[in-house]
Order: structure tokens, then C-alpha cells, then sequence
């Protein structure tokens, strides 16, 4: 096997949150049961990932993830392979685990995958779209509005992320919604990479939401369809050095 890469960054982890972190008069009741250690270990650091705690290029080692998460090395291992086989992380023996940053590839493959899907699912809710639907993008709309001006940037991306998908739940193919559910780790990693990059991009990402919103209450496919091709594939011209 070939040597590890050398990785942009090791720094020292982020202690997982809770009962792992708490002093013994601060911890939970012993009643209280966690999760299985791997679970946790999983949850801490894909976490991390999605949010950029753990930037692309950081190298993880199991003796600082057991010690974050307070386990032992063994289901640190096992949550490790769990995230390699998700595409997160490259694990390299006796060396640790390198996160991997997103690829302009990848980010084109995503773009395609999701107007493919986007654009189709907006056109068959935009003739007759139903009011559930319609109430809950606009408080999607909201959700995400609150947490910009707090500058939560996950939860920007979360509500985000959640905005396109209940438009594509809402074609009633359940085919393509599993297809596009499982996009939702890059959507949410690339999401908050953009607007690291570019915070401007949030504001505009939220008024073309609304956009999306007004054109599907018109009942317009095309003008609403438009409106998702134009604000998805932005991220494509990012990747290709093209922004507008």
C-alpha cells in the first residue's frame, strides 16, 4: 500500500458532547443508557465532518478518538471502517484516518444527480402542488432564515438540504426519493464548505428558496423549474472556477 498522504492538518479533537465530556457530578444518571460505543464514536466524528470540525485533510488517530469520546480503541475502529465504506474518511494502518476533502468531481457528480432529480420532482408538485407542501417550505424558509442570522452555518445547511427534499418527497416517486436521501452527507458537507467560502451565497441561496416557493404557489413549472437549474447548478460553476 501506498504511503498516507501527507494531511493538511492534525490538530487536537473535539471532546464529543454530553455525559462524555461532563465531570463525574455533571454526568447523567446511571440509569440513563448511551448508545453503543461504536454508535457514538460514528456519530462524533461524522459530526465533525459534516460541519467542518474536521476539515478535508485532517488526520484522525484512534488513540485521540477514543480518548475524545471516552471509549476504548476497539469500537473506534469499528466506527472508522463504518465511515470509510461512507466515503468520509481513508483509513491508513498504524498511521490514523485522513479525512477526505471534497473533490470538484464530486461536486459535479452531486450537481448532476440532484437536477436530475430536483427539477423533475418540482415540475410534477408545481401544476397542483398541495398545501401541506406549501406550509412546510415556508417554514423551512423560516427555519433556515433564523439560524443564518444566528450563524449556525450546520443548521443552514440541514434546513437547507431539508427545503429540496421535501420537494422531491412530494413527487410520491419513493425511488428517487432514496436515491436523493442518499446524497444528503455531501449536500450537507458541501453546503457548509460554500458558505465558509462565500457567506454572501447564504442570503441568496435563501431568497432563491423563496423564489422556488412563489413559483410553485403560481402553479408555474417552468418558471419554478428554472429557479432550481439556476440555483443548484451555481455550485457546479463554483467547482469549475466559474461563479456569476
Amino acid at each position: 500500500m501506498a504511503p498516507a498522504p501527507a494531511p493538511a492538518a492534525h490538530r487536537p479533537l473535539a471532546s464529543a458532547a454530553g455525559a462524555e465530556t461532563a465531570s463525574p457530578s455533571a454526568a447523567a444518571p446511571a440509569s440513563a443508557k448511551q448508545p453503543p460505543a461504536a454508535e457514538r464514536v460514528y456519530a462524533h466524528v461524522k459530526r465533525a465532518v459534516l460541519d467542518r470540525s474536521y476539515e478535508g485533510g485532517t488526520l484522525l488517530t484512534e488513540g485521540d478518538l477514543a480518548e475524545a469520546v471516552g471509549v476504548s480503541r476497539t469500537p473506534v475502529r469499528e466506527a472508522l471502517l463504518r465511515l470509510e465504506v461512507e466515503g468520509l474518511i481513508k483509513l491508513y494502518p498504524k498511521k490514523g484516518a485522513l479525512v477526505l476533502p471534497v473533490s470538484a468531481q464530486e461536486i459535479a457528480d452531486v450537481v448532476e444527480t440532484r437536477l436530475l432529480v430536483e427539477e423533475h420532482a418540482v415540475r410534477r408538485a408545481a401544476p397542483a402542488p398541495r398545501a401541506e407542501l406549501l406550509d412546510r417550505l415556508a417554514l423551512l424558509l423560516a427555519e433556515q432564515q433564523r439560524h443564518a442570522d444566528a450563524g449556525d452555518l450546520a443548521a443552514v445547511a440541514d434546513s437547507d438540504r431539508a427545503f429540496h427534499a421535501e420537494i422531491v418527497r412530494s413527487a410520491g416517486n419513493q425511488i428517487l426519493y432514496r436515491l436523493y436521501d442518499q446524497l444528503r452527507d455531501r449536500q450537507l458537507r458541501m453546503g457548509v464548505a460554500v458558505m465558509h467560502a462565500h457567506p454572501d451565497r447564504i442570503a441568496k441561496n435563501i431568497a432563491e428558496h423563496g423564489e422556488i416557493l412563489d413559483a410553485l404557489r403560481a402553479g408555474d413549472a417552468d418558471a419554478a423549474a428554472a429557479v432550481v437549474h439556476r440555483h443548484v447548478g451555481w455550485v457546479r460553476n463554483l467547482a469549475r472556477g466559474d461563479v456569476r
